[in-house]
This record gives C-alpha cells, structure tokens and sequence, in this order.
C-alpha cells in the first residue's frame, strides 16, 4: 500500500477510540515523529480475570483431576505434623517416666510429686501418658517416624503428578488464545492496523500472552494448593487446640487488609508497566525499521532521547509496581511472626499446666508455620497476578476489537474468468464528515489495462482498496463479471486478483517459495516461466544457491529492484482475471523497467489491468486513462484524447517534463 492516500486516511483512526497512539497515515508517526500518549486506563480487575478463567473451562477434566490430586497431596502433607507430634511425645513422655521410680503408677507418682511441693511438676505429668521407670520405647517412636517419611513421600509424589498435569492444562490454554489472537488478526479490518504500531501488536501477541503464560503457570499451582492447605491445617490446629486455632485465625482478616490495600495501590502500576511495554517495543521497531533514515538525517540522538524517555517512564511504572506488590509479602511475614509469637506463648503455658501435651504444642506451631506459609504465597502472587490480568486485558481488548463484515452465508461467485470490473455510483468516506469518493461509476471490460493517475491524496490507491474489499462501501456496489463482490467470499475475490505493490514485501524463505507465494501448487517448470518473463531468472543465477538463496525477513540480501521483479514474478505465476499494478516499477533502473513493461504487456493480456502511476510516461499504452482529483474522476480518455483535450491530464503531464526541459534551455 502506498503513502499517496495518507491525507485521507489519518482521520480513520479518529473514527474509533483506542488506547495505542493514533498513527499518521498508513506508514505511522515515521522515526523522527512524536507519540501521543494515551491515558491511563485503569484495570478491572474482577470482570479480566474471570473471562482469562473461563478460558480453562475446555480442560475442567484436567482441572478436576488436578484439584483431587492436589487434596490428597495436602492432606498427606498436612497429617505430618501431628504424627511427629505423636513421636516428641513417645520421646518426651519417654524421658520423663525415666527419672521417676519404677514400679509406681503415674497417678502415684503425681501425687508423691504434690506431696513434696512440685506441683507444676505434677500438672505437666498429668497431661501426658507414661509409665514410670519405662524410659523411651524407640521402637514405637521408629514406626511413627516410617510413618510420616512414607506421608511426605506420597505428598511429594502427588504433587508431582499435580504439577504435570497443570502444566498440559496451561499450555494448551494459552496454545488456544494464541490460535485466536492470530484467527482474530485475519479478521480485523486494515483501519485496526492504520491505528495500531506494528511494536504494540506484536507486545500483546507476544510478550502479553507470554505473561499469561507463566501467571497461569506459577499461580494455578500455588493458588489452588495454597487454600487447600489453608483449610487442611486449620482443621488440624482445631483438631490439636480451638484456643490455639482461634488465635492463629484472628490474624487472617489483618492479612487480607494488609494485602487488599498494597495490591489496589500496585494494581494501576502494573497496567502501565505493560502498556508502556508495548509503546516501547512500538518505539523501538519504528526506529529499527527506519534505521538508515536516521542516520542519514541525524536524528539518531533525538530516537535516542525518546528511547530514554519511554524508558524511563517503563522503569518507574515496573519499580513502582514490583516495589509495591513486594511489600505484600514482609508484610505477612511479619504478620505470621506475631501469631507464632502468641503461639509459642499460650501454647507453652498449656502445656505447663498439663492442659497440652508439648508434642501436641510443637506440631501446632509447624502448623501456625504451614498456616502462615501459604497466605504468604498468596500475597506474594498478587504482583504476578495482577501482572498476568493486566497483560490478559490487552489480549482481551484485541480480541474484542471490531472485526471486518463477515462475509455473505449463500457467497455468490461469478461464472468464468472474464475480469470484467465495474463500480456502480460508488461512495466512499474514511471519516463520516469528510467526503472522498462520491458517486463514482466506471467500467473496466476484461483485457482493458485501466491506468489511474492524479495528484497526491486524490484517491488512487483508495479506490484499488474498494476493489479489494480492504474496506466496505458506504453507498454504491462493485461487481466483478456481473457479481456484486460484498456477495463474494474475500478469499474467492482475492483469488481472482493480483496486486503489485510499489512497497514491495517478502518473507524468509527461498526465492522460489516467494515467487509460488500465490500459487503453492506451481510446478517447477511454472515457477521457472514466471521468473523468466519478468528478468528475475538473470538475476537469479548469480547468486550462490540460485533459487535456493534463503532471503532474510527484509529481503535485505537482493536489491530493491530485485524485490520488486520477485513481486511481479509472484503476480505472473498467480495468474489473475484482474491485475493491480501500483507503481509496479517505481525501484527497477530504466533498460530493466522497458524489459518489465513488455513482461507486464504479457501479463495483463487476457485480463483486466489497473495501473497506478506517477511517472506517466509509462502509461502511454493504457487503453483508459482515469484522472482523478478529491475522489472523483475528472477526466477519462487515452493518452492522446486526454492530451489533445488541455485539461487535467494535459496539466499533470507538462508538469513532469516541462521542467527537465526548461533546464536544458
């Protein structure tokens, strides 16, 4: 697509309020240009997250087996502390019975320990199950130690088997929303891309979806062990001591204020991490791409500035929301100090007075521990969690952008190859207050080569994005050998036509995969023909692999020129009924483009031709010559009627050569 439209289609980007800065024209703000910054948007949180949920609900069998596997892992794990508990008990009840005569009952021995004054002696043997003079019975506290290595074997196991299980679950989830994201870029009409930097595309297609990942990742794992654990240990302690559980309780509604009002501050911080990351990969592929143009108009120190400006800004939302959200977790841990703390105290004052055993002490403390631990987590995933909503949020706002018409259910498509174009009283506007195309009717008959010429912004190349329905009509139809095209699939249509574009484009690959780009099924002997009708075939062999040679993603390693003929060479093989040439030549030296012009005579042969031009020299031959001024046509003739008339056309065509002329007087 050319630049020559850009006065018409920058107020496209107005039509519909987006958050990326609006670009200037199809080619952007350009590397020396300004960004305008968008304001900030502020997450919501709630509504994100549940839709990135919804997107599991295809793996709820997974999901389910991931959760029983999770409970068994906790429960196993959570049964530890108690029967270790058992076993400090055996061991201290062990060492008590052992300095007491042997041969007594403990009840005896209780009350000998009152009868000489030591009482709180007495109260802590009452609270504990022993037989004087036994000592410790290692053989019991050996069972219960096999025991437990055997729990916290099966938990590690479980929660291994957990984990693989969540991590197909989570890449096949993400393996969808990257399906959709590119299905979805398909379906978006190309003023979603005027409007958009091709850097922040590629942020929330890669590095946003990538966050998703590894959010999903880390958290579902964590998350859902971490409540179940939660509410395993909190059995337990009310199993082991309700005075003990209802003190370990009380810290949680301070946890959970603690974290709500640390994760609201670094909420907003977070969303702005990210879209300043995707104003900064925007800012650095627009200066990568125009890499040359800086420097040779030194402006590499002005990119620079901006580089560091929109680095900066990218620094302190990052600090700030990283700095923020890591409060969260010192902040529980100092929490859960506090609640060990009274633990160890009362707990300790329990088993003085015979109330608790200190087995039963100990195991609870690893579960103010276990208790604490998990909540911990909790608050150090909301920085991760937050990050991974904000990111989903950007996917999610490419996803629900507004997709182009779709096409018709009962498609019609036209009989026969006959190329036969015409627009019937056509409107066209980019913005609703701004007219541009206005009640145009023409008629190309098939092999008619139909050349379209006019001043910058007159609505050349438009015109050429109607016929392929790159944008919708407002009024007015266009139909293709008697069929209106909006009643044709865009696949159908587009396959009945070839563009050549003056901005040439290749992708990594083989020249022969380029040329076949629109014919993947060409033989070896048509790839061949293509490329020796349009001069690529002279070329060709004087590179070292011929047309092996991989070109690299800019197609850096030929000539401009050499682009240009493989894009002509691709649009010989394809074959089209009607063919679009926009400046198709613009980048070939003059012998190469006399030899193209006669390459593309062939090519247009048999076939309805649209040529847009700026040098009018090489549209002499055309069979119809369109002027075109503000959108519509204001003249129409050959070449010599057009010039014999001394209107618009005979305007444009001094202007070109009246000026070498002069100078050679």
């Amino acid at each position: 697509m050319t630049r020559e439209d850009s006065a018409q289609r920058t107020p496209a980007a107005e039509q519909t309020p987006v958050r990326t800065p609006v670009r200037r024209g199809p080619g952007g703000g350009g590397p020396f240009g300004g960004m305008t910054m968008p304001g900030d948007k502020s997450l919501n949180f709630g509504p994100s997250a549940k839709r990135l949920a919804a997107r599991l609900r295809p793996e709820w069998i997974g999901i389910v087996l991931v959760t029983l596997l999770a409970v068994v892992s906790v429960v196993f794990a959570v049964l530890g502390p108690k029967l270790l508990g058992n076993a400090i008990n055996l061991v201290f009840a062990g060492a008590i019975s052992a300095q007491l005569p042997k041969g007594i009952t403990q009840a005896e021995a209780i009350a000998g320990l009152r009868a000489h004054g030591q009482g709180q002696l007495a109260d802590l043997i009452s609270g504990m199950t022993l037989t004087p003079g036994e000592g410790i019975d290692f053989t019991a506290v050996g069972h219960v130690l096999m025991w437990v290595l055997a729990l916290y074997i099966a938990s590690s196991l479980f929660a291994y088997l957990q984990g693989y299980v969540l991590n197909g679950i989570t890449q096949r989830t993400v393996y969808r929303l990257r399906q959709d994201v590119e299905a979805k870029i398909h379906r978006l009409p190309l003023t979603y891309f005027d409007r958009m930097q091709r850097g922040e595309l590629l942020s929330r297609v890669t590095n946003d979806i990538d966050n998703i990942s590894q959010t999903l990742q880390q958290t579902m794992s964590q998350l859902l062990t971490s409540l179940l654990t939660v509410i395993g240990v909190t059995v337990m302690m009310f199993v082991v001591s309700p005075l003990l559980a209802v003190i370990a309780l009380v810290t949680i509604p301070l946890t959970l204020v603690v974290t709500m009002l640390i994760a609201k501050r670094s909420q907003r911080m977070f969303v702005a991490q990210w879209r300043n990351t995707g104003e900064l990969n925007g800012q650095i592929e627009e200066a990568f791409t125009g890499h040359s143009l800086v420097k040779v108009f030194g402006r590499h120190r002005e990119v620079e500035e901006r580089f560091r400006s929109k680095n900066q800004e990218m620094y302190q939302a990052s600090f700030g929301a990283q700095f923020i959200s890591g409060l969260i977790m010192p902040s529980m841990m100092f929490v859960g100090n506090l609640m060990y703390v009274a633990i160890a105290v009362v707990g300790g004052l329990q088993v003085a007075s015979g109330a608790m055993q200190l087995g039963d002490v100990t195991a609870f403390i690893q579960y103010s521990r276990q208790f604490t631990q998990p909540l911990t987590q909790l608050g150090s995933m909301a920085n991760l969690l937050q990050s991974g909503v904000a990111s989903s949020e950007r996917v999610f706002e490419l996803l629900d952008a507004e997709e182009q018409s779709p096409d018709p259910e009962r498609p019609v498509s036209p009989q026969g190859t006959r190329g036969r174009l015409a627009f019937e009283d056509v409107s066209f506007r980019y913005v609703a207050d701004t007219p541009l195309i206005e009640d145009l009717s023409l008629v190309a008959e098939p092999g008619q080569t139909v050349a379209i010429v006019g001043p910058t912004g007159a609505g050349k190349t438009t015109l050429v994005n109607l016929m392929m329905r790159f944008y919708d009509l407002d009024s007015g139809r266009i139909t293709l050998d008697g069929v209106d095209i909006a009643s044709m699939t865009r696949h159908d249509l587009r396959d009945r036509m070839g563009m050549v574009l003056q901005d040439t484009w290749l992708f990594k690959g083989t020249i022969r995969e380029n040329i076949a780009y629109g014919r993947p099924d060409a033989t070896e002997e048509e790839i061949l023909d293509a490329a020796r009708a349009t001069y690529v075939d002279r070329f060709v062999h004087s590179l070292p692999d011929g047309y092996d040679t991989v070109l690299d993603d800019e197609g850096s390693n030929v000539s401009a020129g050499e682009k240009q003929l493989l894009t002509i060479a691709r649009a010989f093989l394809a074959r089209p009924s009607v063919l679009i040439l926009d400046e198709a030549t613009s980048s070939v030296d003059t012998r190469t483009e006399l030899l193209v012009q006669k390459a593309m005579s062939a090519l247009r042969a048999d076939r309805t031709s649209f040529v847009i031009a700026h040098r009018l020299s090489t549209i002499r031959d055309a069979g119809l010559i369109l002027v075109m001024e503000a959108g519509r046509i204001v003249e129409q003739g050959t070449h010599a009627e057009l010039l014999a008339r001394g209107g618009a056309y005979y305007t444009l065509y001094n202007a070109q050569f009246a000026a070498p002329a002069e100078e050679e007087a």
